[in-house]
C-alpha cells in the first residue's frame, strides 16, 4: 500500500511554495523616472492650444449683438467712424 499524502497535502507543493514566495521576497524595486524634453513641453503645450482654438465658437454672439445696436443708433454712424472702420479693413486684408 502506498500513501500519496495525508488529507492530499504534497509535501513537496509546500516546499516549492517556500522558495518561490522566498525569491519573491528579494525582487527589489528600483523607483522609476522619466524625463521630458524642452520640444515635447512645447509641442505638448501646442497641441492643447490648438485643442482649444478648435473648441472655441468663431462666433462672439454678445459682440454682434453690441454692434448690432450702435449700428442702428443714428447718432454712431459718423464719417469719422465709417472713416476707421473702412481703415481697420482695408489693415486687415494687406491694402
Amino acid at each position: 500500500m502506498m500513501i500519496n499524502g495525508v488529507n492530499s497535502i504534497n509535501p513537496l507543493n509546500n516546499v516549492q511554495n517556500t522558495r518561490k514566495t522566498e525569491n519573491a521576497a528579494k525582487v527589489s524595486y528600483d523607483s522609476d523616472s522619466i524625463s521630458v524634453s524642452k520640444e515635447a513641453v512645447e509641442m505638448a503645450e501646442a497641441y492643447y492650444l490648438d485643442k482649444v482654438a478648435a473648441e472655441t465658437p468663431d462666433v462672439r454672439a454678445d459682440k454682434i449683438a453690441e454692434i448690432k445696436a450702435k449700428i442702428k443708433d443714428p447718432s454712431y454712424l459718423s464719417d469719422a467712424i465709417i472713416q476707421s472702420t473702412a481703415e481697420k479693413f482695408m489693415t486687415s486684408i494687406g491694402l
